[in-house]
């Protein structure tokens, strides 16, 4: 309600932000340790939102079970390829939060090609629903805006599981529990 209230008198940012909270079920109870962040963006000529839904361990490990997202990209010309630009793009955004790390040896990057550089797998993926919300006034882009509002959702989700804050990515160095 406080993004909502933010919102009021941004109409694009307020529809893709109530687009993603009632495809996600805001508010709506979820099963047992599985809990919701939110984050929404306005870039690359487009408006997006996303919910993520997440779980963390007692060992600290992170499960993302659902990710929510709703696009204003103006024009939706081919909404099959504007729901598969945003599948890769939680594809890519979740491996980067995960695990997005290059680190140097001797001024060397280590991470030469993917057999050293982790990426999300097919069995990691998280069920991924795409809510479009046209509005036919402006071009914007499609990709590149979903990416932007993977991890900052992610945390929200795991900030709300555990109660501490995440500053620094990739997860995957981070102690969650």
């Amino acid at each position: 309600e406080f993004r909502r209230a933010l919102m009021q008198n941004h109409p694009k940012h307020l529809a893709v932000l109530n687009a993603v909270a009632d495809k996600a079920g805001w508010g709506k109870p979820l099963p047992a340790g599985v809990h919701r962040g939110i984050a929404q963006f306005m870039g690359y000529g487009s408006y997006s939102a996303a919910v993520a839904e997440v779980s963390v361990s007692d060992q600290g490990k992170l499960k993302v079970h659902r990710m929510v997202l709703a696009l204003n990209c103006g024009h939706a010309v081919n909404p099959d390829q504007i729901a598969a630009q945003v599948e890769g793009s939680v594809a890519y955004g979740l491996s980067a939060t995960l695990y997005g790390e290059c680190t140097v040896d001797k001024g060397r990057i280590v991470e030469q090609n993917f057999h050293n550089y982790e990426i999300m797998r097919l069995a990691e993926m998280p069920k991924v629903e795409t809510v479009i919300v046209p509005t036919y006034d402006f071009w914007g882009g499609v990709g590149e805006p979903t990416i932007c509002v993977v991890a900052p959702s992610v945390m929200n989700a795991i900030y709300a599981a555990t109660g501490k804050p995440v500053h620094s990515l990739p997860l995957k160095n981070i102690k969650l529990v």
